[in-house]
């Protein structure tokens, strides 16, 4: 009986997953990954996906569908609520950003090796999104950096990307978090995360930190 594609797809993208997960995108073979699928065929990967990166971009849209959703839902609640006090407004929008991320840690298919990739893609300054939906505006994550934007004062947003930098909190923590034990109760977790973020966002630019912008403003001028 000839093998079935989309099952052959799914063996692949979950032990791509769990492989890049443990030892890095670019630390296993795709020969590696083509075995531990299960795979005799060893032209089976580049067949479905061609090589690395497509077989990456399958890996987080296995994933990213659920998250989009999630979070489109928050922010359409946030946007329903009017204009709350900019504290709530910061929490809000920080809860945004982490529960639907937050909720891959209880997902059984791979959702805490998906958040272990998503970490190492933000560590080389990677957006939350590959590349293929990097310019959709009506990605959520999108919609979310300019909803925040009003909160942040020009500074924050456009040389000290401050939004990135909640992003980076984001995925860094939920991969700590992913490495770590299953089982686990992620209620308190997430929400001292959510007030982690939040506080990213409500940081004020110092007098010392605009005045060293000042300087290397000046540095490249000359």
């Amino acid at each position: 009986m000839p093998p079935n594609p989309e099952v052959t797809c799914r063996r692949l993208v979950q032990a791509a997953e769990r492989l890049f997960a443990e030892r890095g995108i670019e630390g296993v073979s795709l020969r590696e990954i083509n075995a531990a699928a299960g795979q005799r065929n060893t032209t089976a990967l580049q067949y479905h996906f061609t090589d690395r990166a497509g077989l990456l971009s399958a890996v987080l849209a296995k994933h990213q569908a659920g998250i989009e959703q999630h979070r489109h839902r928050l922010l359409d609640a946030y946007e329903g609520a009017g204009r709350p006090p900019a504290g709530e407004a910061r929490r809000a929008l920080a809860a945004a950003l982490v529960r639907p991320m937050a909720a891959k840690l209880a997902d059984p298919d791979g959702g805490r090796a998906y958040l272990r990739v998503m970490e190492q893609l933000v560590h080389r300054g990677e957006p939350p999104a590959k590349a293929d939906r990097r310019g959709d505006p009506g990605q959520s994550i999108h919609r979310w950096r300019e909803l925040v934007a009003p909160l942040l004062s020009e500074v924050a947003v456009s040389r000290l990307h401050q939004r990135f930098m909640a992003i980076r909190v984001t995925y860094v923590e939920l991969a700590r978090r992913a490495s770590g034990p299953e089982g686990k109760d992620d209620r308190l977790f997430t929400s001292h995360l959510i007030d982690v973020v939040s506080a990213v966002l409500a940081t004020e630019v110092s007098p010392e930190t605009a005045g060293l912008l000042r300087e290397r403003d000046l540095r490249r001028e000359r």
